[in-house]
């Protein structure tokens, strides 16, 4: 969710697990290790994503073939979903697409609120804003 092209997912798995291992004398037990574990992925994430937006920009290479005209293909309604999520959370800033990462990946309330240092309240408020936001676009996306 945080990286471009598949480039970018490699380093970012890679300052990933290097700052696990750098981390692992600070792991405190009365975490839950995938608790911490997600902490330290999201964090390092976010600041990929930033690292790297500020280098690339918003600049697309001219070889990318982005300006050649292609008919759409025919796509399922299983893609065409998981393109419009793609690009609800593409709208959203970094914290409240790191949260909204966890809650599609099941997690609970309490979990989501240890990964990313908020309340409980907070996370279940901040997720029903942000549903009711992509409640609307989509119902205006159709008119």
């Amino acid at each position: 969710m945080y990286c471009a092209d598949n480039d970018d997912k490699k380093d970012l798995e890679q300052e990933i697990l290097i700052q696990i291992w750098k981390s692992l004398d600070s792991y405190n037990d009365t975490y839950a290790i995938t608790t911490w574990l997600y902490r330290i992925s999201m964090n390092v994430a976010i600041s990929h994503y930033r690292k790297t937006f500020k280098t690339k920009g918003n600049t697309v290479p001219l070889d990318t073939g982005l300006l050649e005209f292609t008919a759409a293909p025919e796509t399922s309604e299983g893609s065409y979903e998981r393109e419009k999520l793609k690009q609800l959370l593409a709208g959203l800033n970094e914290f409240d697409k790191a949260l909204m990462f966890l809650y599609l990946e099941d997690k609970d309330y309490e979990v989501i609120a240890d990964v990313l240092g908020i309340t409980k309240t907070n996370v279940a408020t901040k997720i029903s804003r942000i549903k009711n936001r992509w409640k609307q676009e989509l119902s205006s996306s159709k008119n």
